[in-house]
């Protein structure tokens, strides 16, 4: 609905993990730096953990993007619920290993052939998990055996787990000792200062098309870093819904109070965490947001209809 309003080609805080759009601070920088160096170097074992929506998948799309340039065969696990003949069937897959029986020991067997294979011609392959705190002991104990399969000198698999800050508490059990002492690097992903955030939100801008005129004001970047505590993906939220309510009321400059209002709608405070946003209302506060999303929409279509002669979007355009 706002793209043209402000001058925008697309939308430039969607959620997804668009890895156009990883903003590179120097975390962030040292974090992808940290993935690739151990990579390269077949250092076998690289963690990544860092908390919710600070950004860890747009940082693995990255990743990926930069591995399939380089053409190097990749495995990305990015659903974890899964036990161990599951995952050892969708990694075969998504490496494209052909496998025609179903016994673990002929699995692990053709795996083995493949990556010496690979070894020999100077490559290398990547499996990726994405929400590994999720994984089971099984699963997690399946993993660490794959790290096995070298040479006498080299890890023939490169493997990245990645996952939430529950993931290194996990490892920390008695039981994941073994796998813990396998792990050669570990990188983190952290929320956005305020300075960050403000260039986090005008990089997105950018690539989105804008013009570089002003739509947030000072104030309003600072009330949004605030109330997002620096998480990119609240950041996204509270900057999209701001746009979508400026254009409603045909506000070209993003203040303040847009930013308030928008926050006291997902009942976020100043310094309130994250995962505030996720919890869910009682039953009679529930009816009541949407008895009055529902008004505020219908008031919005009589305005619209209104104001059509003056050249507004027509509801049939919206």
């Amino acid at each position: 609905m706002y793209k043209e309003f402000f001058g925008l080609r697309a939308n430039p805080f969607n959620v997804n993990p668009d890895p156009r759009y990883l903003f590179l601070t120097r975390h962030t920088e040292e974090a992808l730096a940290c993935l690739t160096y151990g990579i390269r170097s077949r250092k076998g074992f690289v963690l990544l953990t860092g908390e919710v929506g600070t950004g860890k998948t747009t940082l693995i799309n990255k990743l990926l993007e930069w591995l399939r340039l380089q053409q190097v065969a990749t495995a990305f696990v990015f659903n974890s619920r899964l036990n161990t003949p599951q995952f050892l069937d969708y990694m075969m897959a998504d490496l494209g290993i052909p496998c025609d029986s179903r016994a673990k020991s002929q699995i692990l067997l053709r795996l083995y052939n493949w990556l010496l294979d690979r070894y020999r011609e100077g490559e290398t392959a990547v499996l990726i998990v994405d929400e590994a705190q999720n994984l089971s002991d099984e699963v997690l104990e399946e993993i660490r055996m794959l790290t096995n399969l070298e040479t006498f000198t080299e890890k023939l698999l490169q493997i990245v787990l990645v996952g939430q800050p529950e993931l290194e508490h996990k490892l920390k059990q008695p039981q994941m000792r073994q796998l813990r002492q396998r792990l050669t690097l570990r990188a983190k992903t952290h929320p956005l200062s305020l300075e960050e955030t403000q260039a986090y939100v005008q990089q997105r801008l950018r690539i989105a098309g804008s013009n570089g005129q002003q739509i947030f004001d000072l104030e309003s970047l600072v009330k949004i870093h605030g109330y997002a505590n620096g998480i990119p993906r609240v950041i996204n939220l509270l900057c999209e819904h701001c746009l979508v309510s400026a254009f409603v009321d045909q506000q070209k400059v993003i203040g303040p109070s847009v930013v308030d209002a928008v926050a006291r709608d997902f009942d976020l405070g100043n310094g309130t965490a994250a995962g505030a946003m996720t919890a869910a209302p009682p039953a009679g506060e529930e009816k009541l947001n949407l008895v009055e999303t529902l008004r505020s929409l219908a008031n919005l279509a009589d305005r619209l209809r209104d104001e059509e002669k003056d050249g507004l979007p027509t509801e049939k355009e919206l």
